[in-house]
């Protein structure tokens, strides 16, 4: 009994020791960490944003966004310096933006229901699916979300919102095949919402209304669903890749929604391998209604990596004055 007193009474005492007396702990910072740039980027003033669903990063850490309102492509180096823009009155409702290996221009549209090549300066090379007109067959798309492109060519698209599908094109646009049907099992999908491909060819879909991201091979079939780990809203995949999931966290489907997690209750980052384990994990503030404070995301939806580490995420929220593009700087650890 002794003993037990004398323990008890030892670790009281080391509890109210003050850390100069104990030596205090070592103020190393460890994790790895992002701070954003308030100011970038250096945004003309007769440049507007408006719906910030897009952001890309090509070859040359040039910075691409597209937004719902004119010009809705918009292309800033990483300084922040704006470059050019391009595509006025082509747009309905852009929704994700990537660039090809070969640095072609790809823009999703669920507005006008394609998907659309671009060169860089905005010449438009090929549409997928029939402009303004929905459908579910090899010329129609309907609300498509996103798009994959291969480094042999192959085309693949999300056909999200309309028809829970992934299409697959040539690298000429002709169809090859699609899958998928609305649903919660292996192969079945519920708002494809975002794809990126690996090196490997591993398609990574995003499911928003299912809480997963299932893995598919090329042909279509279901190799892995990744679940109760995010709500997914953006997928951007680095050459080493390394997979990056921006969205918020995982929800069960409550009466007030009609999507799931909509609005989203935080704002949730990961970085996983590809065998879905978790490396690294970021949360950020949730904007508060009409407030535009740097660092807060409202509604994160796309995001794009640079070759050093930063992140660069678009914000979407519905009648909110905060959409915009900003730029997080990777902080290293210090070991």
């Amino acid at each position: 009994m002794l003993f037990v007193r004398v323990t008890i009474l030892c670790c009281v005492l080391i509890l109210f020791i003050p850390p100069s007396i104990g030596g205090g702990y070592p103020k190393i910072n460890l994790a790895i960490g992002y701070e954003v740039d308030p100011d970038w980027p250096d945004r003309p003033d007769d440049i507007k944003w408006r719906y910030m669903t897009g952001v890309a990063v090509d070859s040359q850490d040039r910075v691409w966004t597209l937004n719902a309102i004119d010009p809705p492509v918009q292309v800033y180096d990483t300084e922040g310096n704006f470059i050019k823009s391009w595509g006025e009155g082509m747009f309905n409702k852009p929704h994700f933006i990537r660039i090809d290996p070969k640095g072609f221009v790809w823009c999703a549209d669920y507005g006008n229901h394609t998907v659309r090549k671009f060169t860089e300066d905005g010449e438009l090379l090929l549409t997928l699916g029939t402009m303004d007109m929905p459908g579910r067959d090899e010329d129609h798309l309907n609300r498509p979300t996103d798009v994959a492109v291969t480094p042999e060519g192959d085309i693949f698209v999300t056909d999200g919102y309309g028809n829970n599908r992934v299409v697959h094109y040539d690298k000429d646009g002709n169809f090859i095949k699609s899958w998928g049907e609305l649903g919660i099992g292996p192969g079945n999908l519920s708002q494809p919402h975002s794809i990126a491909v690996d090196s490997r060819g591993r398609l990574y879909v995003g499911e928003r209304n299912n809480c997963r991201i299932q893995i598919f091979n090329q042909e279509g079939e279901s190799l892995e669903q990744w679940r109760d780990l995010i709500n997914p809203w953006g997928i951007w995949i680095t050459p080493k890749d390394e997979i990056y999931v921006c969205g918020s966290s995982p929800a069960r489907w409550t009466e007030k929604w009609s999507n799931l997690g909509n609005p989203p209750t935080n704002q949730l980052l990961l970085r996983l391998d590809t065998e879905g384990v978790v490396q690294q994990i970021w949360t950020f503030p949730l904007a508060k209604e009409g407030e535009l404070i740097p660092g807060t995301l409202d509604w994160a939806h796309g995001l794009a990596v640079d070759s050093k580490g930063n992140l660069y995420i678009g914000d979407v929220a519905d009648n909110s004055p905060t959409h915009r593009v900003q730029k997080f700087v990777r902080l290293a650890p210090e070991d």
